[in-house]
């Protein structure tokens, strides 16, 4: 079926135009909490949108489902997928301090699995593995781009040769055909991913670089890669919640600052006469 290939929001508002003023009604409802729809049964919602369970019926298949049901698992599909939009919830709790502690409780959660699984000489290796490379390379789109870029700022007060991407301007072949079994690649690929992801990573492993691959758990595992770092992103709003996959970058980025040694010390001093030298910082 169709409806599996473009998203529920989007077959909505196809389909505005072409319904009945009480089909309108219910899909302008659905509209404004679309996520909703998974948590509520064919009579619920019709309750709740102040229409017939008939309308319900015509509605979903007049969207392309041959039922309600089949939307609804379209719907959390959509969710699992990523969409901010379909995990926007329509209720509030009473207390004004809930959503608050909620969100704290599962950074918590989500900090807890990762010290459940990752591993000081697993990160260590990958440490070391940059400190050893020709060049280090940090990749990320879209909501994987703010951590690729802050492990490379990091990481450059003691690697020279870095490279962040995708660079403004420039294609990725121009980039990755320079990458060399000498190289280490760090890959964040977070939902939601953009959908050329796994040719990109293939056109990495290619290089025979070591690579380390950072996901969310959605990811499934690749056994094109050095080493895949899972971080739970799990959180209460339509958000996910990166606080893990931060706490991972602090924690690496120290690693290869400790691990650098003497010839990491020097640069960094280096570093620091500049900046008095040219009084950049307070």
């Amino acid at each position: 079926m169709n409806a599996k290939k473009t998203s529920f929001v989007t077959l909505v508002k196809a389909a505005l135009p072409t319904l009945h003023p009480t089909e309108r009604r219910l899909a302008e409802f659905i509209l404004n909490f679309p996520g909703e729809l998974a948590s509520y049964t064919a009579t619920e919602l019709a309750n709740l949108a102040g229409v017939s369970n008939a309308t319900i019926t015509r509605f979903v298949k007049k969207l392309g489902y041959r039922s309600f049901e089949e939307a609804r698992q379209h719907v959390r599909d959509n969710r699992e997928e990523g969409a901010a939009l379909l995990r926007v919830e329509g209720h509030e709790d009473d207390r004004s301090d809930s959503l608050l502690y909620r969100h704290i409780h599962q950074g918590i959660k989500n900090l807890e699995h990762a010290s459940q699984h990752f591993s000081q000489s697993m990160l260590d290796e990958v440490a070391n593995a940059m400190l050893s490379a020709r060049k280090v390379w940090v990749v990320g789109f879209r909501s994987s781009h703010p951590f690729a870029e802050y492990l490379n700022w990091q990481i450059m007060q003691v690697i020279e040769n870095t490279a962040l991407l995708p660079r403004a301007g420039e294609t990725l072949a121009e980039s990755l055909v320079s990458m060399t079994s000498d190289d280490c690649v760090i890959l964040f690929g977070l939902k939601r991913r953009t959908a050329d992801l796994d040719t990109l990573l293939t056109q990495i492993a290619s290089s025979h670089a070591n690579v380390l691959y950072i996901t969310d758990e959605s990811a499934p595992e690749n056994n094109q890669v050095s080493w895949h770092a899972v971080c739970r992103t799990a959180a209460p709003g339509p958000l996910f919640n990166h606080v893990a996959v931060l706490s991972m970058c602090h924690f690496l980025a120290t690693r290869v600052i400790e691990l650098s040694g003497a010839e990491g010390r020097h640069r960094m001093t280096s570093i620091e006469a500049i900046h008095e030298a040219l009084d950049e910082l307070q």
